[in-house]
């Protein structure tokens, strides 16, 4: 019994931190869709934006590095019932799977229209991709991979800034390293929201992080490891930022109020996310882990359930938000067309002069997440009803 309730609070850990960075989201996506200034500057132009605006955009930053980190931890438990080949068989599928998701049912949720003369490669890509490479990396000794990781983790700042000769190789690059667009023949044009480097490193170490929450893992060594790794990684980012030594493009500079100098100082990299980028999100993260285990009550419940079904909250959260932007652009006179995205919300100049304030994009967000909630509910129910199903382990 004891060992019952011990595992339950390790597993619930993991979903409450991957509910919450998936409530997160859903802020990001809200902003993206509803506010004003969204159609006229980035939230991190320091010669723009505002404190309130930036840390909106900020909280984001967590989401992506730990759900990718996540997924690999959650395929180390999912390898706790296979043998390795059959594991690398279930990422394969699994990976090519969401692949196919994103240039399919995601696309559609982004842009409302079903041509492709326009493509968005975005986190669920990168997720498909890391899948992939993790299928090879489960086979490599424990030390090694780690090594190989953390090597392209510290180390591919040193790339930045360097584009190879040919359009060809310029592409390649991009979906390697670089956030850009590039022509893809006569199909039309390719987005690369998210490159595939470092995020393809991250999920192999959230696989080996899955030691941790092993059944015969002492829970004092646990919570003392990923304190240890969570404070070492904030730390670090620290030092680097402080004496601006490596690790991320965006130098920081004193502003002309305390705030915007403050947000200076967290304005790191995320398309690819730098190495700073990666030390200021993991390392929270982890420090979240550790403490989470003993925490109770019926709101943090409510972010385990979303966290048990991260896959349908992220496609379901999507179509939501642009069907209640498609409502919001007709309210305020804007022709239902301006919501057919031509590559990404953001930059469709049809929609400049639509949009809200900030307050009202919060409580937006939140309005949308009590109503994704039962939702959410549902399908946890069901797929904990219907374990025999194959195919809801891919939602």
């Amino acid at each position: 019994m004891a060992e019952t309730l011990t595992t339950r609070k390790r597993i619930q850990s993991i979903d409450l931190l991957r509910g919450t960075v998936m409530v997160l989201m859903a802020l990001d996506h809200v902003r993206d869709y509803f506010h004003y200034d969204a159609f006229f500057f980035d939230p991190t132009d320091l010669t723009q934006t505002y404190p309130a605006l930036f840390w909106t955009r900020f909280i984001t930053h967590y989401c992506a590095p730990v759900f990718v980190l996540l997924a690999g931890t959650s395929a180390f438990m999912v390898g706790q019932k296979k043998d390795k080949t059959s594991l690398s068989i279930w990422l394969l599928k699994r990976g090519f799977w969401l692949i196919f998701v994103e240039l399919t049912i995601v696309k559609f949720a982004w842009f409302f229209q079903l041509d492709y003369a326009s493509l968005i490669v975005m986190v669920i890509w990168a997720l498909g991709i890391s899948m992939i490479v993790l299928a090879g990396f489960i086979h490599l000794p424990k030390k090694l991979g780690i090594t190989i990781c953390l090597l392209f983790i510290f180390g591919h700042n040193l790339f930045d800034g360097y584009a190879p000769d040919g359009k060809t190789a310029h592409a390649i690059w991009m979906l390697l390293h670089e956030q850009s667009i590039f022509e893809l023949g006569s199909f039309g044009i390719v987005f690369v929201g998210y490159p595939i480097i470092p995020w393809i490193f991250v999920m192999p170490l959230g696989y080996y992080l899955g030691d941790l929450y092993s059944k015969d893992a002492i829970p004092s060594k646990r919570k003392k490891t990923l304190l240890t790794l969570g404070f070492s990684s904030i730390a670090l980012f620290v030092m680097l930022r402080s004496f601006d030594l490596y690790g991320d493009a965006n130098h920081w500079e004193t502003q002309k109020t305390f705030g915007l100098s403050l947000a200076s100082f967290f304005n790191v990299i995320k398309y690819p996310p730098s190495l700073q980028y990666l030390l200021i999100t993991l390392g929270p993260a982890l420090v979240f882990l550790a403490a989470a285990e003993n925490w109770k009550g019926k709101f943090l419940d409510k972010l385990v359930v979303i966290g048990r079904v991260p896959m349908f909250f992220y496609v379901i959260h999507l179509y939501v938000i642009h069907l209640a932007a498609l409502v919001a652009v007709l309210i305020t006179g804007f022709p239902a067309e301006t919501m057919v995205i031509d590559l990404w919300v953001t930059m469709q100049e049809s929609l400049r002069g639509y949009g809200f304030s900030l307050v009202w994009v919060w409580i937006i967000w939140i309005a949308i997440v009590i109503a994704l909630y039962p939702l959410c509910s549902w399908y946890n129910t069901y797929k904990s009803n219907h374990r025999d199903k194959w195919w809801l382990s891919y939602f």
